[in-house]
């Protein structure tokens, strides 16, 4: 067959004058010869992608095995594109089981030497591939809304592309050009067709002209089922130089055309021609055209805070860092059925809890009043938040679907669509979540609430994102009938026993060695797309483990291991293995990831340290624990409950540049769990060597505590949902003087109280672990806070140090010496004896609470015995105040040597770089000592610089560059290039040494520092250096630093001045020395003993202040000050005001602020107290009840202290002071806190204060403004000497005298922290129940409205009971607590009995609770009676409101583990009721919440009648629990759901 012997049907013959020798005269058509003229352009390339067979003389391809692959289905033409021709296929089949379809583009990659991908987007080195309609090249997206969705083309739809004559790719649907895809295409490429997802074969055409001039002549259409011979075309009567000519008149024109249709490519038909449309008809169709108007856009109406852009596809929320709300935008017209509205998220910032919301409303726009957010439109509104769908603002479904909107990322998607049939359904990265209301109204506006996190999104137009593609087909496939029968099929046939490497591997990684090597070949070019996984799931305790070959040094990270429970076959590789975000476990550096998430801080040795040679491994073991392996040493427990089935993984990243297996019998198998003494050391252990200390934490522990790290590390998990319930102890007895020493290492900042510590005489054995330590009654000394603590009874207050303001970093150490006295150690130095007395004889434990802010903890080096002389001394050693107490001594300054731009002012405390941008390094005047914290306060921007300003250490002396307080001789321009001396430097949030980096993702990107951003610098005693920002520690940033360093800063970029705000320690002489008042750093025992032995008590308290009062420099950022710092004024807002007095308070020194503006638009005033912890270095909250650790404060009639209220009625209401009043704290000699209103005192409001304290102001709401009225000498001792003892109890019995009652107060405003709790409280307050029946505050009730359980970060669902049993947590209502009947033991059993709850009515409350529990019980859990009024039996007998007693079976009880079952209106009836306050209607219902023994009642389906669908997160067969017996409830809280 010679090429161009193809006849024509005009000229009966001879040689074709067309591209490739197929087309009759003139070209225009191809000729139907011979079938030659298909060699230049109809024909497929032999090779293709490994699952593709060809046919048809190379015209027709398959994919085989279509309903278990979807990708490998890659074909390239024969031959390179002829400029001008159009190479066309037809779709000739396709299948339902995949997401996507057809890809087509050009390629300049020669098929005859390609390396195959999977599929057509991983074509690289110049390839353009149109997906769905987006266009890619080399992967990457450049056009993103083109041309028609090739995923909707049906079979017998035609497709194709050409490279035109001036180098553009054009693609042609249906014999129509969708314009111009992209230009710049070299000279030679070859046409590439992926047969991918559901498009199995393809045919290809004839080749077809490319684009012509408008007017074409008509033809008759191609028969998509007409053989090949019988549908080519050919047009008698035309040149081949016409036909050129006609091309480039094509490509003037083309430009021309486009302007005219105003954006064609917004023009194009997206549906297939009418049978019989021909190619011809592409520019005088008459088929709808798509306008502007009918484009999904955002609407022109949306929040307050919104900005729209990119011709309102793209909707961003205004200072995203100081609102989370007002941004709800909705779509500009109402979705259509099955039409796609489909977002991308573009940005987030971390800085609230709570995401992006998305949904659909019967809204219209125009006459909408957006709320602030979207759930709180009542009607007609249906949002996904979170994981759950909320329909006119009260949750429906709370677990519809695995993937939560408060995780996703940017560059994620969310989708939703209202079908035919009026179901909603929400998509996230292309994934159908199923239905989520199966009733949608049938006009619905999509809406998306750009609410939190959630700060920019963009309207996407297609679904087709080759990325997401790749993951979710990996998902359907894992899922689908046909995956989990292949996955079952293994089983039945012989599985191989050698463990290799599966061949799909990472884009950057091969196998070799028959699959037993894996390595990244061009290590030095790429970090990352070396995933590697076994071929076959591991079995139980089977190990798998590799050796590491070879590595590189150019990158940081390194190798990183664990199980998946994706099959490598189906699973699209990401990047790093990390990434993943479902079924995966990581080890990576020294800690465990789960799904992307660190679930474990410090586990094992680091795995970035390892060398070529190391080996490292994996195992699941039969319980479903995963276990990792370093060189052959196992790390301890890294997970639990992983299922069976998961493959091995390996991701060789960064340094690690190859990796082979080494057989699971050369690892010694995974110990049982570590008995007791079990000295076994871990590679990475804080303790590694320490001197052979066989001290570990012992295997049981409190139910919410985890134990890794061979037993030296204690953590709890769940720590933002669960506070409590994390007690360890020790492994074994401590011995006399032996320290129990353990270090803090991680804290959330999100609870009040951190870590307590003592010893118990309680063997672990014997040891029923309670909710917290202090709750245990006999054999237990703790120290909570700075109080000690014997059997649950506090001892003492004020003990030398407080565990609540430890932060991460802080050792925390425990001793008993041989004569019983129990002594602290905080940082290595002894606190002195905080209890005696204990038992000489009887062994001891040591004992550690994870409670609250206290995360994890791990025992370090220094646990083992101590020195003799330590341990049988009886004199207290000196004492010392954790990390960030405050220092005395003198301000820091700069040395005299700094950048040839620097200017020092203000006797070197401020440095000013005067211009340029760089040379300006300024350094400490002297070397830092040990903990001790450089600090600087950042005065001035530049905002036209970019970076960030720079600290460190360096060993560098700066002395040693010249005298003079100019440019020192040698300075470089900058930080990192100060190589003369070793150098440690953060910058932005990189670590480098010696400017090399050597850590990135460190702490707060210091770029983002504003005017009043504190930043210092600390070598710690564990040679570590830390950055702290704005008083908040950043964690050790390096390690191994040297002994002598200065801090040396960078005033770099827009950063121009700054100001130090710390000083440095005084010399202090050997030995203990005894604390002078006005250089206090002990105890405040200490100062009272000093006080009664000298008399201070009686001299004149003005003179021990030193100086005038002002208020301190560090405020709100509202504040300012005026008249020598004695007067604050509030000048925005009404918070963000808080002021502290400088000088802390001084016993018996009567401190008084006069109060000088009210502005009566707002509600509540000021708020008064006192704060322990440092003032200088402390950010402040924009209210004082925010402040949660060291504060006492006086709100109203309240006392707070750390936002908990200890005190309901003290004093005048302080929101009713008048402008003139005068305010004023003093300390008595004791420690008490009493407030004066206008000279007369009220009395103690506090006891025993700790020392030093600051007065603290907070210029709250109608408070504006406030100056401190001078100290009045004697004045606080002769008014107080008649109020303190004299005083009798009826003038203080609420704390207001006559002097000043100055009027009624006004009627309380609504509680602002939740107004739903605040209805239930006023519906709960006419039930005109006994107030004994319930707690006292603050732990009276709970609100679970959708805005506190989102604040407080509940999940739906626990577990509680012997065996555990799941329950739902009651969201939508409020609970009121219940007081327990103390001899009922109620604390032991509300942790082995199980939860439920009961449906109730109104009328039936009283009885229930005078009876004490749901069935005909005797004796009452209640204790609505004072005990000693109680009779022998316990409790008065049932009342005349009681049901009498029955001797026949007493009915069954319902109850369930849900509230939406319990809480249907058929078993919790609804009653009308009208709010007092408002004057509203609402309907209220009320239950029971109770704690059910333990096979007391039989689990069945429901048996009452509902109107909605019961529960779907538990079985319907066990949804109803069903009791008789007599005892089996115990009454926990009575609920309240008021709408």
């Amino acid at each position: 067959m010679a090429a161009g012997s193809g006849g024509s049907r005009g000229s009966g013959g001879g040689p074709g004058p067309g591209p490739g020798g197929g087309g009759g005269p003139g070209g225009s058509g191809p000729g139907p010869g011979s079938g030659a003229g298909l060699s230049s352009g109809g024909e497929l390339h032999p090779r293709t992608g490994r699952l593709v067979s060809l046919s048809a003389c190379g015209r027709t391809a398959r994919r085989q095995q279509p309903g278990q692959e979807f990708n490998h289905g890659l074909v390239l033409s024969r031959e390179p594109l002829c400029d001008g021709r159009v190479f066309t296929v037809r779709i000739d089949r396709k299948v339902n089981s995949w997401s996507g379809s057809i890809e087509i583009g050009v390629t300049a990659l020669d098929p005859s030497v390609l390396d195959f991908p999977s599929s057509a987007t991983g074509l690289k080195g110049g390839s353009w591939v149109v997906s769905g309609c987006s266009v890619l090249r080399d992967g990457h997206s450049v056009l993103e809304e083109y041309g028609q969705d090739l995923d909707q083309l049906g079979e017998g739809d035609r497709v194709g592309v050409e490279r035109t004559v001036a180098g553009e790719l054009r693609l042609w649907v249906n014999g129509r050009d969708c314009g111009v895809a992209a230009t710049g295409l070299p000279a030679r490429v070859w046409a590439v067709v992926d047969l991918y997802g559901k498009c199995t074969q393809i045919t290809v055409l004839p080749p077809e002209p490319g684009f012509r001039p408008p007017t074409p002549i008509p033809t008759p259409p191609l028969e998509p089922s007409a053989p090949c011979e019988d549908s080519a075309l050919a047009e008698p009567g035309t040149s081949r130089d016409e036909d050129f000519a006609s091309m480039e008149l094509s490509e003037v024109v083309s430009s021309a055309l486009l302007s005219t249709y105003s954006g064609g490519l917004l023009s194009v038909n997206l549906s297939s021609p009418p049978a019989g449309e021909g190619l011809g008809s592409s520019c005088t169709a008459t088929s709808p055209i798509l306008t502007s108007n009918d484009a999904l856009l955002f609407h022109e109406k949306c929040g307050t805070l919104i900005k729209l852009s990119n011709n309102n596809k793209t909707a961003e929320r205004r200072r995203p860092l100081d609102e989370f709300n007002n941004g709800v935008v909705m779509t500009n017209r109402p979705l259509r059925d099955n039409e796609m509205f489909e977002i991308r998220i573009d940005k987030l910032v971390d800085k609230w809890s709570g995401s992006i919301e998305i949904g659909v409303t019967t809204h219209n726009p125009n006459n909408l009043e957006y709320p602030a957010t979207m759930t709180n439109l009542q009607s007609g509104t249906i949002m996904m938040s979170g994981c759950g769908i909320l329909t006119n603002g009260k949750g429906t479904r709370r677990e519809y679907c695995e993937f939560s909107l408060d995780e996703l990322q940017e560059g994620d998607h969310i989708g939703l669509t209202r079908k035919s049939n009026s179901a909603l359904h929400f998509f996230i990265n292309g994934i159908d979540q199923g239905v989520a209301t199966p009733l949608t109204p049938p006009v619905v506006y999509g809406v998306v609430d750009l609410y939190g996190m959630a700060v920019k999104v963009t309207i996407v137009h297609n679904n087709n994102h080759s990325d997401r593609l790749r993951r979710n087909n990996a998902i359907l496939r894992a899922l689908s009938p046909e995956g989990a029968l292949r996955r079952a099929a293994p089983a039945t046939r012989a599985e191989p026993d050698r463990l290799v490497f599966h061949p799909n591997c990472g884009q950057k990684a091969a196998i070799t060695h028959e699959g037993r090597t894996a390595l990244r070949p061009h290590a030095t070019d790429d970090f990352n797309h070396g995933v590697v996984l076994s071929s076959r799931a591991l079995r139980d305790g089977e190990v798998f483990q590799v050796r590491i070959d070879k590595m590189v040094d150019k990158w940081a990270g390194s190798i990183e291991i664990g199980v998946t429970t994706h099959n490598p076959a189906y699973l699209q590789l990401p990047s790093t293995m990390t990434n993943l975000r479902s079924g995966t476990w990581m080890m990576t550096g020294n800690g465990v990831m789960h799904n992307g998430t660190t679930i474990l801080d410090e586990y094992g040795h680091n795995l970035d340290r390892l060398k070529a040679g190391d080996t490292v491994g994996v195992v699941r073991r039969e319980d479903g624990t995963l276990h990792f392996f370093v060189n052959g040493m196992t790390q301890g427990p890294a997970a639990w409950n992983v299922p069976p089935g998961v493959y091995a993984v390996v991701d060789l990243y960064g340094q690690a540049a190859q990796a082979t297996i080494v057989d699971d019998v050369e690892v010694t198998p995974v110990p049982e769990p570590l008995p007791e003494g079990n000295n076994q050391v871990s590679p990475s252990s804080p303790s590694s060597g320490a001197g052979g200390s066989d001290l570990r934490f012992h295997q049981l522990h409190g139910s919410n505590a985890v134990i890794t790290n061979g037993g030296r590390t204690a953590l709890r998990h769940n720590c933002r949902s669960e506070f409590n319930d994390a007690i360890v102890i020790s492994n074994r007895a401590l011995r006399d003087g032996e320290l129990f020493e353990i270090v803090i290492q991680k804290m959330v900042d999100r609870w009040s109280g951190s870590i307590e510590a003592g010893v118990t005489a309680i063997r672990p054995e014997d040891l029923e672990f309670p909710n917290t330590m202090t709750d245990i009654d006999y054999d237990t000394w703790m120290l909570s806070g700075t109080a000690i603590m014997q059997d649950g009874n506090t001892m003492r207050n004020n003990y030398g140090c407080d565990l609540d303001a430890l932060g991460t970093g802080a050792r925390i150490g425990m001793m008993r010496t041989p004569k019983g006295d129990l002594h602290y150690f905080i940082n290595g130095q002894d606190q002195g004896a905080a209890c005696s007395g204990l038992p000489p004889g009887k062994e001891v434990y040591a004992v550690v609470d994870l409670y609250g802010q206290c995360v994890q903890v791990s025992i370090t080096s220094a646990t083992g015995p101590m020195d003799n002389s330590l341990a049988t001394s009886n004199t207290a050693t000196e004492k010392s105040f954790p990390l960030h107490s405050p220092v005395v001594g003198v301000a820091h300054r700069f040395h005299s040597v700094c950048g040839k731009n620097v200017t020092l002012e203000e006797d070197g405390t401020r440095a000013v770089r005067a211009a340029g941008y760089a040379h300006g390094l300024v350094f400490s005047t002297k070397e830092l000592k040990t903990e001790e914290v450089f600090e600087v306060k950042v005065e001035e921007l530049d905002e036209k610089w970019a970076g960030s300003l720079r600290v460190g250490l360096t060993t560098l002396v700066p002395g040693e560059m010249g005298p003079g307080s100019g440019s020192g001789p040698g300075l470089p321009p900058s930080l990192p290039e100060l190589r003369t001396k070793t150098t440690w430097m953060v910058s932005s949030c990189e670590v480098r040494h010696d400017g090399l980096l050597q850590r990135m993702n460190y702490g707060r990107n210091l770029e983002r520092l504003g005017v009043g951003s504190r930043v210092g610098i600390r070598r710690g005693a564990d040679d570590s250096m830390h950055v702290t920002v704005d008083g908040e520690d950043m964690g050790p940033a390096a390690t191994g630093i040297a002994k002598n360093v200065w801090a040396v800063l960078d005033l770099y970029g827009p950063v121009r001045s700054v100001s130090i705000v710390s000083s440095t320690r005084l010399e202090e002489p050997e030995g203990t020395q005894t604390p002078s008042p006005s250089l206090d750093t002990g105890s405040e025992g200490d100062e009272d003993e000093e006080d009664e032995e000298h008399g201070l008590g009686g001299q004149d308290p003005v003179a021990i202040m030193p100086t005038a009062l002002e208020f301190l420099e560090n405020h709100g950022k509202n504040i300012l000050l005026s008249n020598g710092n004695r007067t604050a004024t509030r000048v925005a807002s009404y918070n963000q005001g808080i002021v502290v007095i400088s000088q802390p308070l001084v016993p018996q020194l009567l401190v008084q602020v006069r109060i000088d503006l009210l502005n009566q638009q707002w509600t509540s005033s000021l708020v008064l107290g006192v704060i322990t912890c440092p003032p200088e270095r402390l950010h402040f909250p924009a209210s004082a009840c925010a402040l949660k650790r060291a504060a006492w404060l006086l709100r109203g009639r309240g006392v707070f202290h750390n936002g908990l209220k200890i005190c309901e009625k003290f004093g005048p209401n302080l929101d009713t002071c008048p402008e003139g009043t005068i305010l004023g704290l003093r300390l008595d000699i004791s420690g008490g806190l009493h407030l004066h209103v206008n000279g007369m005192d009220q009395g103690v409001a506090v006891p025993d204060v700790p020392q030093p304290c600051h007065a603290l102001v907070d210029l709250y709401g109608q408070c504006e403004q406030v100056t401190i009225v001078s100290p009045e000498p004697g004045a606080a001792g002769l008014k107080s000497a008649g109020t303190q003892g004299d005083m009798e109890k009826a003038d203080v019995v609420d704390g207001i005298k006559e002097s000043v009652c100055w009027g009624p107060p006004p009627a309380a405003s609504p509680l602002k922290s939740c107004e739903y709790h605040a209805l239930c409280s006023r519906f709960q307050e006419l039930l005109l129940l006994p107030e004994d029946y319930f707690m006292p505050p603050p732990k009276r009730s709970l609100c679970y409205c959708e805005s506190c359980r989102k604040i407080r970060g509940d999940e739906s669902h626990r577990r509680r009971g012997e065996p555990p049993r799941e329950y739902a947590l009651p969201f939508g209502w409020c609970r009121f607590n219940l007081r327990m009947n103390p001899h009922l033991e109620a604390g032991t059993l509300m942790k082995k009995w199980h939860m439920a709850y009961h449906g109730s009515n109104v009328a039936a409350i009283r009885r229930v609770l005078d009876r004490g529990e749901l069935g005909a019980g005797t004796a009452s859990i209640l204790s609505c009676r004072p005990l000693k009024g109680e009779p022998r039996g316990g409790f008065e007998a049932p009342g005349e409101n009681c049901a009498p007693p029955r001797e026949e079976q007493p009915p069954p009880v319902l109850l369930s583990p849900s509230l939406q079952y319990a809480g249907a209106e058929t078993l919790a009836s609804k009653v009308q009721f009208r709010d007092p306050k408002f004057q509203r209607t609402h309907q209220a219902q009320v239950a029971f919440q109770v704690c059910v023994r333990p096979g007391s009642y039989t689990p069945g389906p429901p048996s009452a009648v509902l109107r909605e669908p019961p529960d779907p997160h538990f079985s319907p067969a066990e949804l109803e629990w069903v009791t008789k017996e007599k005892g089996a409830t115990l009454l926990y809280a009575l609920l309240v759901r008021v709408e």
